[in-house]
């Protein structure tokens, strides 16, 4: 099994994603294949340790994925690689609202039985870091925690100060890193702003988080703590099997399709041959919304809907003048369509063509942004009008895991399927009379939610299909005449 890290804090804001996707950087700066890894539903971290390794950022959600499959995902991932680096999430022992560590970054840990590595905001202490490194130390005993990586250290006397606290306490230093602007990546609304609307800037903050990783981290002590992992006895998740799985046809051995290569896994037209041909006909192509205002998606949907005989292809709604070539479906992920309305409701032509898409009953998924970018307006800019609704900025963040079953009949989900996910937004939708909800909730507190409407499921819920592999396939069914 591969070598592995967890990458923890005692809290948000320590210093995590500099330092995960600056270790990433760092060894794969060295010639290893270092798979990337971020534990819970977050979107954009996974963009800046793909940056970093050159390999698809991959989530890790037991809320929404369930315990069963977090190690089949990390090892998919990780398939033919020589260190995996996982980043948490909040702090170490965080999880769902009064679930318990369900979906903590200490729960993945030991899920892939993982050393975790543990960030200080060193700014404001001295020698209570040891206290602090102590508690988190021994509070779960079976989190082992390796080492840890001191932050923002002010001054050689503050370090000397921090390393002599830190020697009584057992728990080794690994790394010292001071306050460096130049490794800041900016935030707004919603968290980090994406890879994909910075590029440059994004590869110039991932080279100086390398960097300064190299120059402050021991990384010979870190590789070994990686390399001591205990094995993993585990079978790699695998889209084509998942699929097997969720029909019924018993248990199917997990295997790299004939042609894609191990250190790379990802989408590929082979992995689903043999369900194409079952299910008859030519592969379905299926567009999914990407560019800088729609980044939110997770690799396992397209890998999914690969091996349900679909034709994945990308497009731009910022850029693109019309969907790709013979369209059949649609799927429209999150984003930020509130910071490019003006530029998507400019692309006219393209609006056209979505509507049109959906008015045919084509099945179209839609999560967060799509909502969004599907209803009549967002902030009076006009938008593609398939939804009787309109959307507007609002001051409340609505953020948490959300229980979900489906309300209505839809390509997405059969009325009645059961399934978890997770809410993230600061937008308000107001729809009009009569709409057909797609969703009801159960936390925090019950309502109904979404759109169905002909072929449209629209959602501000983000959903995992690793969890739901049904749903790839059975949104590939109506893609066919």
């Amino acid at each position: 099994m591969v070598a592995r890290l967890v990458i923890a804090a005692p809290s948000s804001g320590a210093g995590k994603t500099t330092v995960a996707t600056g270790l990433m950087a760092a060894f794969a700066d060295r010639g290893l294949a270092v798979s990337p890894h971020k534990v819970g539903p977050d979107y954009i971290d996974p963009g800046y340790h793909a940056l970093a390794t050159g390999r698809p950022g991959r989530n890790l959600d037991a809320f929404m994925c369930g315990t069963g499959l977090v190690a089949p995902l990390f090892a998919h991932g990780a398939r033919g690689c020589d260190l995996a680096v996982v980043e948490g999430v909040m702090g170490l022992y965080d999880g769902a609202a009064d679930q318990g560590e369900l979906a903590s970054t200490a729960q993945v840990a030991k899920l892939l039985k993982a050393p975790v590595v543990l960030v200080v905001d060193a700014s404001s202490q001295s020698r209570s870091v040891a206290a602090l490194v102590h508690g988190f130390a021994s509070w779960d005993p079976e989190v082992r925690i390796g080492g840890v990586i001191l932050n923002k250290v002010a001054t050689d006397r503050h370090e000397h100060l921090l390393r002599e606290a830190l020697g009584e306490s057992g728990v080794p230093v690994l790394g010292v890193l001071r306050r460096a602007p130049a490794v800041a990546t900016p935030s707004r609304h919603l968290g980090l702003v994406p890879v994909a609307e910075r590029q440059a800037q994004a590869v110039d903050a991932v080279r100086a988080q390398a960097e300064q990783v190299r120059a402050g981290c021991d990384l010979e002590e870190l590789l070994a703590l990686a390399r001591s992992a205990p094995g993993l006895d585990v079978e790699a998740w695998d889209a084509e099997a998942a699929l097997r799985l969720s029909a019924g046809a018993g248990p199917v051995v997990p295997a790299l399709p004939e042609g894609l290569d191990p250190a790379r896994p990802g989408p590929t037209v082979t992995a689903g041959d043999a369900l194409a041909r079952t299910a008859g006909g030519e592969r379905p192509v299926v567009a999914v919304a990407g560019g800088a205002a729609f980044t939110f998606s997770y690799a396992e949907h397209a890998e999914l809907l690969t091996a349900a005989g679909a034709e994945v292809v990308a497009f731009d709604p910022l850029r693109d003048e019309k969907l790709p070539d013979g369209t059949r479906g649609l799927v429209i992920g999150g984003g930020f369509p509130e910071v490019y309305a003006p530029e998507l409701s400019a692309n006219e032509a393209l609006r056209d063509a979505v509507a049109e898409l959906a008015r045919s009953g084509a099945p179209v998924a839609a999560e967060c942004a799509g909502l969004l970018y599907l209803a009549r307006s967002l902030d009076g800019k006009p938008m593609c009008g398939v939804l009787d609704a309109d959307a507007r900025m609002s001051e409340r963040l609505t953020l948490g895991y959300r229980d979900a079953v489906a309300v209505s009949d839809s390509p997405v989900a059969a009325a009645g399927t059961r399934l978890r996910g997770h809410e993230f937004h600061r937008t308000v939708l107001e729809p009009g009379a009569g709409a057909t909800p797609a969703w009801g909730l159960r936390q925090p507190d019950r309502r109904v939610e979404g759109f169905v409407q002909g072929g449209v499921h629209a959602s501000y819920v983000h959903t995992h299909w690793a969890a739901v592999p049904e749903t790839a396939r059975r949104f590939v069914q109506h893609c066919r005449p």
